[in-house]
């Protein structure tokens, strides 16, 4: 009996002690991956130019590993050669570039916890020419969008709720009303009167998705016109800043995020429109709480010097309209990639009460790295005393001011601060590139 206890008791701590071991090998892996968080950013996608050359500065007991299909693209050493060619501690790992494709390269922790996967994007060497001028902007859009619904009060005094019973919601787009493409706010308002309240089917889009509706038209109690119960808008005029021009293909980029409209915030679909120069008259100063603004009048006694293609989250798009030596006030340089840029010193191109394009200098705070666009990839602050004097930081009007560190453009001005107007976002430069594929010239 003594002996069979002894066993039992035995067998028990040793449970005890292998569950015990268990729970710190998962703290241990756990406090593993939170220091690695903190002490060292790892992102899951580089583009790194054909023939360059990057660092990964390891900071914990690594294991890496690579398929050797991606030894064509992109060749892979350890700088510190006192340790093993494949395990790394606080050492360095140098990525070669060779031929244009990808690789995934990936990591362990201790050589045995899955932690990240990271694709390594062999890209070609990109060069633009950096703008800075302030453009104003015409956008017609694709079909009207509705941005207002109400009641309508009938003849008779009987209320309808049209935009209720056709199930039409602000932000849908209106793109054909009988099968008959609209081209205008105009050309809705002649159909509906002109249809003496017989049905009318409508043809709408809705977060990308096409969908029809029948509505029968209601006379109106106050001006005897036929009324849908909805309010439309079919075009959008503001002030921004150009950034770029890519002279082999004759495209532009501008502005670094969508137009969107005032009322919904729907990003604008394009049918037609333009960017012009636009001279600046006035500048409100931005405070904390209250951002600023560029104000600008329109020279449309000078030819467009862009058609407009695409309206995108990172920025308007479209074909060059002028002699591009007309635009050129800075020479073309290539563009940088989210892993070669830093914190730190940095510049940007704007334009001003002068109405000629200048430098002023900012401070690149933070690096936010991403695998798919979005405006807010940098945090950025203006240190240059010029700037905050006349503007009082970042404006409206100021979107799409190129950002320029180590003579590459980085990026562009997104977004200000409500509360901290020497502060704003930025997007990647790459996020805006990406989108001239996405569109011709014709």
């Amino acid at each position: 009996m003594e002996r069979d206890y002894m066993r039992q008791n035995k067998c028990f701590i040793f449970a005890t002690l292998k569950k015990r071991v268990l729970i710190c090998l998962f703290l241990i892996i756990a406090i593993a991956v939170i220091l690695l968080e903190v002490i060292w950013v790892l992102p899951s996608e580089y583009n790194i130019k054909i023939g360059n050359e990057h660092t990964l500065n390891m900071k914990f007991p690594l294991f890496y590993s690579i398929n050797s299909d991606y030894d064509h693209i992109v060749e892979i050493s350890k700088l510190d050669r006192l340790l093993d060619n494949r395990f790394s501690i606080s050492t360095n790992l140098q990525l070669k570039t060779i031929n244009k494709g990808s690789a995934k390269l990936d990591f362990r922790i201790f050589g045995v916890i899955p932690y990240k996967s990271v694709r390594v994007n062999v890209v070609p060497r990109f060069s633009v020419v950096p703008s800075g001028k302030s453009i104003g902007i015409n956008l017609n859009t694709d079909g009207v969008l509705i941005v207002g619904v109400s009641e309508v009060v009938d003849v008779d005094g009987e209320v309808h709720d049209l935009a209720d019973e056709g199930n039409i919601r602000i932000g849908d787009l209106l793109m054909a009303i009988n099968r008959e493409d609209v081209r205008n706010s105009s050309h809705v308002a002649e159909i509906v009167q002109s249809s003496k309240g017989e049905e009318l089917q409508l043809t709408l889009i809705r977060e990308g998705k096409k969908f029809s509706t029948n509505l029968v038209p209601v006379e109106s109690i106050r001006d005897n016109k036929y009324r849908l119960g909805f309010w439309i808008r079919d075009r959008s005029a503001g002030v921004g800043t150009l950034t770029f021009l890519h002279l082999e293909s004759g495209k532009f980029g501008a502005l670094g995020h969508a137009v969107t409209d005032v009322d919904t915030g729907s990003v604008l679909t394009v049918k037609n429109g333009e960017i012009v120069s636009s001279k600046i008259i006035d500048i409100k100063k931005s405070e904390k709480g209250s951002p600023g603004e560029i104000k600008g009048i329109f020279q449309r006694t000078q030819k467009p010097i862009g058609m407009l293609k695409i309206n995108t989250n990172s920025g308007l798009f479209g074909k060059i309209e002028i002699e591009t030596e007309k635009l050129v006030s800075y020479p073309q340089i290539e563009i940088a990639y989210q892993h070669e840029i830093q914190e730190g010193k940095a510049y940007i191109l704007t334009t001003l009460d002068d109405n000629s394009i200048e430098k002023y200098d900012i401070k690149i705070e933070k690096i936010n790295f991403q695998t798919k666009p979005d405006g807010k990839g940098m945090i950025i602050k203006i240190t240059d005393e010029r700037l905050l004097s006349k503007t009082g930081g970042i404006v409206q009007g100021m979107s799409g001011s190129p950002i320029i560190q180590n003579e590459k453009i980085v990026g562009a001005v997104t977004h200000v601060f409500v509360n901290d107007p020497a502060k704003g976002y930025a997007i990647f430069i790459e996020w805006m590139v990406s989108e001239l594929a996405n569109f011709d010239n014709f």
